[in-house]
C-alpha cells in the first residue's frame, strides 16, 4: 500500500497538534499549581482537542470547574474560596498560554515574535495579571510591548550581578494608561532607550536609581523617558488613605501606584522583587518563586480576627517593617486576657513581681518589665514595638492592646501535636499552639509573614 504525501502530512499536522495540545496543558498545569501550591487540582474528563479557551467565568467560590484543550478540570481551593485577585490571576495564567498558543499556529506572527517566548512563563503571568493588553490576543502579543516582563528581566538580570562588591537595588515606575490629575505622560527624548535587559550591560546604569529613593520612569511604549524621586511623585497623594498597612520603606512607592494606573517594580537590597499597583504591593519574588501577595485580602482577614482595628494596623505594619530586616518575631493576640496563664510562664508576664531574686541580687528579664508594664501597644512608638519584637519569644497581647508579656518562650499541651505537624522549627510550633487561643502573626526571618488561627495557617505573603 503506497502513503501519499497528502496523507504524510495529514498526519504530520495531527502530530503537531497532539503535541501542542499535550504541551499547553502541562503548561496550564504546572503554572497553576505553581501559583496555587495548596490547591488541589484534577483532570476530571477528557474530550477532543481544541484550540485553548481559558478558564471561562471564574466563580467567587471555593471550586472551579473549566475546561482546557478539550479536557475537564476541578480547581479546589485550600482555604474557603479564591479571593478575588487570586480568580484574577487564574484568568491571566489561562489569558497567556492561549495567547501563545495561536501564535505558534499563526506562521506568519509566530516568525515575527519567537523573542516573546524568552524568559520563565511565570513572569508573563505576572505580566498579563498587572497589565492585560499585550497578551490579550496572538496579535497583541506581537504589536504591544510588554513593559512589566521587560522590566522583570532587568530587575532578575540585575539582582545576579554586583557593583563595587555590593548588591545592586533598583527600581522602575510604568507610567500607567489611565487619566489623572498630577502627572502628564513623560516627553521621552530623542534615542531613548527601550527599559530591557540590554541595558544591564552598561555598567553606570545601576547607579541611576537606588529604587528606594529614586525610579527610573517609563514611557507607555516601553521607553526609558527620565528619572524620579519617588517621594516627590507621591507627593500629591500624601493625604489619600492606603488600603492596607506597609512598610516604611514602601509607603512612597503605594502612593505612587494609587492613580493613573501606574506600575512600580523594585528590587530591594535583600535581593527580592517587589511589585506595587493600585496603592498596594501585589507581587513579590522571594526563595526563588513569585507570591501574590493579595494584601487587601489577607489584611482583611487579619484585621476581622482582631477585631481592633487599630491594633491590627500597628502590628501588620511592624511585621512589615521586620520582614525588611529580615528578623523573625512572633505576635500573639489573645481572644481572652485570661488564656494567657496557660500559654505563658508567670516569670514572663510583665505583671510579675519577683522580689526574691532582687533580694538576692541575681539579675534576670523581668526587673526590666516595669518598662512596659500597664502599657497599650498604640501607646508605645512603633519602633520600640520592634524593638521588643525582635528579642527571642513572642510578644503577647489582650484583645484591647495591653501588652502582657515579650521575649515569652510559649508553652501548652498542644506543642507535642504542632511539632508532629510541621517540619519548619519552633517558632511555627510556637504559633500552632499559641493560635488555640487567639490570632498569630508569624515573620520569619526568609521575610514571609504568615497568619495563624485554630491551629492552622491561613495565609503566607
Amino acid at each position: 500500500m503506497t502513503t501519499t504525501n497528502s496523507t504524510i502530512g495529514v498526519r504530520s499536522l495531527e502530530n503537531r497538534a497532539g503535541f501542542l495540545s499535550g504541551l499547553y496543558s502541562d503548561l496550564l498545569e504546572n503554572g497553576i499549581r505553581y501559583f496555587f501550591p495548596g490547591a488541589r487540582l484534577e483532570r476530571v474528563s477528557d474530550g477532543a482537542e481544541q484550540m485553548p479557551g481559558l478558564l471561562g467565568a471564574v466563580p467567587a467560590s471555593g471550586q472551579i470547574e473549566f475546561e482546557w484543550m478539550g479536557n475537564g478540570y476541578s480547581l479546589k481551593a485550600s482555604s474557603n474560596k479564591f479571593s478575588e485577585q487570586e480568580r484574577r490571576l487564574l484568568r491571566s495564567i489561562g489569558m497567556v498560554l492561549s495567547a501563545r498558543y495561536q501564535l505558534l499556529t499563526d506562521e506568519e506572527l509566530a516568525a515575527q515574535s519567537f523573542q516573546l517566548f524568552r524568559g520563565l512563563p511565570e513572569d508573563r503571568f505576572v505580566s498579563a495579571f498587572l497589565d492585560p493588553a499585550p497578551h490579550s490576543s496572538a496579535e497583541a502579543i506581537a504589536g504591544i510591548p510588554d513593559r512589566v516582563a521587560d522590566a522583570i528581566e532587568v530587575l532578575r538580570t540585575s539582582s545576579m550581578s554586583t557593583y563595587e562588591n555590593r548588591r545592586i537595588a533598583t527600581g522602575v515606575l510604568l507610567f500607567g494608561s489611565m487619566p489623572e490629575p498630577c502627572h502628564e505622560p513623560p516627553r521621552t527624548p530623542k534615542r531613548a532607550l527601550r527599559y530591557s535587559h540590554t541595558l544591564t550591560t552598561i555598567r553606570s546604569f545601576h547607579r541611576l536609581c537606588d529604587g528606594l529613593r529614586t525610579l527610573a520612569l517609563v514611557d507607555q511604549s516601553g521607553l526609558l523617558a527620565e528619572l524620579v524621586d519617588v517621594h516627590e511623585w507621591a507627593e500629591p497623594y500624601r493625604d489619600m488613605p492606603l488600603a492596607v498597612p506597609t512598610s516604611a520603606n514602601y509607603t512612597d512607592h503605594c502612593r505612587a501606584t494609587l492613580c493613573g494606573g501606574h506600575i512600580c517594580l523594585i528590587l530591594s537590597p535583600n535581593g527580592e522583587i517587589k511589585i506595587f499597583s493600585d496603592g498596594v504591593p501585589v507581587f513579590r519574588f522571594i526563595d526563588g518563586k513569585w507570591r501574590l501577595v493579595d494584601a487587601r485580602h489577607r489584611y482583611g482577614l487579619w484585621k476581622k480576627a482582631i477585631g481592633n482595628a487599630a491594633l491590627a494596623e500597628r502590628l501588620f505594619a511592624v511585621a512589615l517593617n521586620l520582614t525588611e530586616s529580615r528578623r523573625g518575631a512572633l505576635f500573639v493576640v489573645l481572644d481572652n486576657k485570661e488564656s494567657v496563664s496557660q500559654l505563658v510562664s508567670q516569670p514572663d508576664l510583665l505583671d510579675h513581681l519577683n522580689h526574691d531574686d532582687w533580694m538576692d541580687g541575681v539579675t534576670s528579664k523581668d526587673q526590666l518589665h516595669y518598662l512596659l508594664r500597664d502599657k497599650s501597644v498604640l501607646d508605645v512608638p512603633s519602633t520600640v514595638l520592634e524593638n521588643i519584637a525582635r528579642i527571642d519569644g513572642a510578644v503577647v497581647l489582650c484583645p484591647d492592646a495591653n501588652l502582657l508579656a515579650f521575649g515569652a518562650i510559649l508553652h501548652h499541651h498542644s506543642t507535642e501535636e504542632a511539632l508532629n505537624r510541621t517540619v519548619e522549627g519552633g517558632r511555627t510550633t510556637a504559633a500552632i499552639a499559641a493560635s488555640q487561643y487567639g490570632t498569630v502573626l508569624k515573620i520569619s526571618e526568609d521575610g514571609l509573614i504568615s497568619m495563624y488561627r485554630g491551629g492552622v495557617c491561613l495565609w503566607e505573603m
